[in-house]
């Protein structure tokens, strides 16, 4: 992309979902437009289905089929089919799920082919998106696969504060069979180099969580701590990475623990999202960790009983839209200063470095 402003791709989940009235209502505000350019992947009659039942917000657009010919000012309906599709907000129904895979591959195509910037993903919901032709979990399994990655780390996001899963969406009385030191071991280089390059920390502090109660309590309640999880610190500490744990996941939270680190690897979904999604007052953001390209999406589902009913939050949403960009910025910058190292010397540190010569001469 040669403009300034980055190019968001934004693909709209679930047909019976809030993710259609997420996107209406966030970029009803066109001061968005100062720092992004958008590109929703959708349909005209989906859009205007939600825009009827939403007054009140002055949403317009201009419809493409064409990345060349995007409309910087203005937002950008980038249309994936034209055909009539029946929506039924709060409904679980194979059409919203149908419709929801077709945004996604769409806009994942135009990501992967550099049209796009960046991707924020509306809602999905699991169980609808199935098929022969679409056989994953949800995003982050589908994005891995089609950037060909070897791992992803799913990472959500509140300011500071960021925890990583080790597993995602498994049954729970799975998880311990996933919970090995080499997936941990790569789960820590994917955070730790995320946290360099996307979030602008050059010593990255990553804090690890226990499996059991307590943190086994010594091999008393569970001895994945001692067999598995601390080899795998060890092994990471040796690479001159600064990582610390395991942590009784309990305590760890309560005390805020958190606070004292750039990231925390939790064992399990659970055991990170619930206290996540408890103390980010709504404004989390799920960021794929590890991929080539930058994608983001809010840290709620598709909230079918709040659908089509002019009741749903768009804070998380917003904080996505604006935490793609800030991510892209980052490691644009990042890879400037991996091209030029003095770029990123401070003034201070250069006048520093000219006395000390001056004093040696």
């Amino acid at each position: 992309m040669n403009q300034q402003k980055p190019v968001i791709g934004i693909s709209c989940g679930d047909l019976n979902g809030i993710g259609i009235e997420l996107i209406i209502k966030t970029f009803s505000d066109n001061r968005i437009l100062e720092q992004c350019t958008p590109v929703i992947f959708a349909s005209n009659k989906a859009i205007n289905f939600y825009k009827k039942s939403l007054p009140d917000y002055h949403f317009n657009y201009q419809s493409t089929k064409e990345f060349n010919r995007l409309n910087h000012k203005q937002i950008n309906l980038f249309n994936c089919w034209e055909e009539e599709m029946e929506i039924n907000p709060g409904q679980l129904t194979p059409t919203g799920g149908k419709y929801a895979v077709l945004s996604l591959q769409t806009a994942v195509a135009a990501l992967k082919q550099k049209q796009i910037d960046g991707l924020v993903t509306a809602p999905v919901h699991k169980k609808n998106i199935q098929s022969a032709d679409f056989n994953y979990t949800g995003h982050t399994p589908y994005l891995k696969a089609m950037f060909g990655g070897n791992d992803v780390a799913m990472m959500l996001c509140a300011g500071n504060f960021r925890v990583a899963l080790l597993t995602e969406h498994i049954p729970v009385a799975e998880v311990t069979k996933h919970i090995t030191k080499e997936k941990i071991i790569s789960k820590l280089n994917i955070i730790h180099q995320s946290l360099q390059k996307d979030f602008g920390i050059d010593k990255p502090r990553i804090a690890v969580l226990g499996l059991n109660p307590h943190a086994g309590d010594e091999g008393l309640i569970g001895n994945e701590e001692e067999t598995i999880i601390r080899p795998a610190i060890r092994e990471v500490k040796n690479n001159n990475m600064l990582v610390v744990g395991p942590y009784s996941a309990d305590a760890f939270f309560a005390r805020r623990s958190f606070n004292k680190f750039d990231a925390v690897l939790a064992m399990y979904h659970d055991q990170g999202l619930i206290p996540f999604k408890a103390l980010a007052s709504g404004e989390g953001v799920n960021y794929t960790a590890g991929l080539p390209a930058v994608r983001t999406s809010p840290d709620h589902g598709v909230a079918f009983d709040i659908a089509g009913k002019d009741k749903a939050d768009a804070s998380s949403f917003i904080t996505a839209i604006f935490e793609c960009i800030d991510i892209i910025n980052r490691r644009n910058e990042y890879e400037e200063n991996r091209k030029n190292p003095l770029k990123k010397m401070t003034p201070s540190f250069l006048a520093n470095a000219v006395d000390e010569r001056i004093d040696e001469g």
